[in-house]
Order: C-alpha cells, then sequence, then structure tokens
C-alpha cells in the first residue's frame, strides 16, 4: 500500500533504473481521476497492446478508443526498448480482477488463481502496454523485455515493493492472456535479481530527453560525419564527385535505401522466376514462352515489393 508517485518521482525513478523514457504530450495531466480514486497503489501490472508500430501504438495509449477512453495506462514500451509515459493517475488499463490476488499482491505472497473479476484495479495498479500483437509468434526482443523489468523494478525501488507485487493482466482478470510469450514467474525472477543491486545508470551516450533524441543534425555536424574516414565521400558516378568533396548524409542514406530497394527487388524476382521455372517443368511449353513467364513474374515481383515497401509503417 503506498501514495503513487507524482509525475517527477515516476519519470525520475524510471530513469535512475537506466531506461529512456519520452514524455509524449501532455502526458502529465492525461487521466481518467475523474471516474474514480487513483491509489493507494499496490503493484505493477503488465500487458501486451495487440498492436504494431511505436508511433500508433503510444497514440492509442494516450487517447484510447470509441469504447474505451485513454489514457489506457501509465506507459508503453516499445521493442527498442523506451519507455513513452502517457499517462498520470488513474488509467483504462486494469478493469476489475480478482480481490484474492489483490491481497496476494499486498501481502506479496504467491498468487491465487484469478477467478473472479470484483475489484477496480485501475485504482491500485500502474500500468505498461508493451508492443507486440500478442500472438504467441511476435517476438520479444531482448531490449524490450530488459525495459518491462527495469520499468517494474523502477517503481517497486520507489516504493519498497518486491518482485511479487508485479503482475500480468492474465494474472489479475479471467479470460485475459497478456503478457503473451513470456511468463510472469521468468520476469519476476528477472526483477528480484535487480531489486538485489543497485540501479543501472545510462549510458553516457544515451538520450536522455525526447528533444535530445529529437535533435536535428547541423551542418557541422553533417560535415564531421563525413569526414570519418571518407565513408561518406560522394560516388564517381555522382554528378557532384567533382564539385562536391563529401556527400551529404541525407544522399548517403538514400543511396543505402536504393540499393537495399534494388538487392531486395532483385531477390523476390528471382525467387518468382525460380518458382515460374519450376511450375513449367515437364508440361512441354517451348522457350518463348517460358521467357515470356519469367519476365512477367519478375515484372509483378518488383511491383509487389514498390506497393509493399511503400504502404508498410516506418
Amino acid at each position: 500500500m503506498a501514495t503513487p508517485l507524482s509525475a517527477d518521482k515516476l519519470l525520475k525513478a524510471l530513469r535512475d533504473e537506466g531506461l529512456h523514457v519520452v514524455e509524449h504530450r501532455s502526458w502529465r495531466t492525461n487521466n481518467r481521476n475523474h471516474k474514480g480514486a487513483w491509489g493507494p497503489t499496490h503493484g505493477v501490472m503488465i500487458h501486451h497492446t495487440v498492436t504494431s508500430g511505436t508511433t500508433s501504438s503510444v497514440e492509442l495509449c494516450y487517447n484510447g478508443h470509441s469504447t474505451l477512453p485513454g489514457p489506457l495506462c501509465h506507459g508503453v514500451i516499445d521493442k527498442a526498448g523506451t519507455v513513452h509515459l502517457v499517462g498520470n493517475g488513474r488509467t483504462n488499463h486494469a478493469g476489475s480482477g480478482d480481490d484474492d490476488v489483490l491481497q496476494a499482491v499486498i501481502t506479496e505472497r504467491p498468487l491465487p488463481a484469478d477467478n473472479e473479476a470484483n475489484t477496480d484495479g485501475n485504482r491500485h495498479f500502474y500500468g505498461f502496454e508493451c508492443v507486440n500483437l500478442g500472438d504467441g509468434k511476435d517476438p520479444w526482443p531482448t531490449a524490450q523485455l530488459d525495459a518491462i523489468e527495469r520499468a517494474s523494478a523502477a517503481v517497486c525501488r520507489a516504493h519498497g515493493w518486491s518482485q511479487r507485487s508485479v503482475i500480468g493482466h492474465l494474472e489479475w482478470q479471467p479470460g485475459k492472456i497478456d503478457p503473451r510469450g513470456f511468463t510472469m514467474d521468468s520476469m519476476r525472477g528477472r526483477i528480484a535479481k535487480r531489486l538485489g543491486g543497485d540501479p543501472s545508470k545510462p549510458a553516457p551516450t544515451a538520450p536522455t530527453s525526447p528533444k535530445e533524441s529529437h535533435m536535428p543534425l547541423t551542418k557541422a555536424d553533417v560535415e564531421a560525419l563525413a569526414k570519418t574516414d571518407g565513408i561518406f565521400k560522394a560516388p564517381k558516378d555522382s554528378t557532384t564527385y567533382a564539385t562536391n568533396r563529401h556527400w551529404s548524409l541525407a544522399s548517403h542514406i538514400e543511396g543505402l535505401t536504393t540499393n537495399v530497394r534494388l538487392i531486395r527487388r532483385t531477390q523476390l524476382a528471382q525467387v518468382a522466376a525460380i518458382q515460374t521455372l519450376a511450375g513449367l517443368v515437364g508440361k512441354g511449353v517451348d522457350t518463348a514462352a517460358v521467357v515470356a513467364a519469367v519476365e512477367r513474374a519478375i515484372t509483378d515481383a518488383v511491383i509487389t515489393v514498390d506497393v509493399d515497401i511503400n504502404s508498410k509503417e516506418g
């Protein structure tokens, strides 16, 4: 049982645990406090978003949707291990759960089975949504699992709780399956080990605020990068080779992107051609027909790759 952390204390606790934290929009005043009490707090609850893509997942958790107003948690943990703070106070993440589970969390003892939904969890739990489809196939990168461990430990450390104060949504509310892809027992084991030592500070080069992580490169930065081992020299076939000693960073990235697309096109076109040839073996078709079929397969593959590359969220 504890008084909820203030926005400043929560932010400090997370960063002191070595996490990269982004403060999303007006997260400090984004809450559902008008719908009920926030606190006393008793634990941390872990979820998966059933979404992909960091930007869209963070916006969804900040705003909510037509049937469930936001915020949907306190922080969103993306696949790179960044924590995006989206709410401060009561949030729509836990719903109604089992009071026996809550009592076990309060007394920090093993959890009973969750077979009832009679207690307001939004009042008592910090919630972290983790970007994952929750289908059992979407991977959990090492950086993301590490961030879940650190974020949970940070809140527990701030309140003086043990790892037994961290639960999954599936351990609270009957019918829930999140988080799916790792076990909460294994995560609690990691948290216990972390709480046995001092917090790990961020590496000196890690960004410590949204402003630092989104600062544009200056002209001097670009020139300094360009001179590093000459890796940004303009290629000999570039129109700027004779007049510009160093290629711009933007041009270098554009060139890399073009090359990657070309490799991807070639790879898929070759696969399509092989599949087409395999389908024509033993059918008695003439050489011209084979060539025409292969050319069509390559054309279709290239078009498909262009559409695929340009339509997917980055």
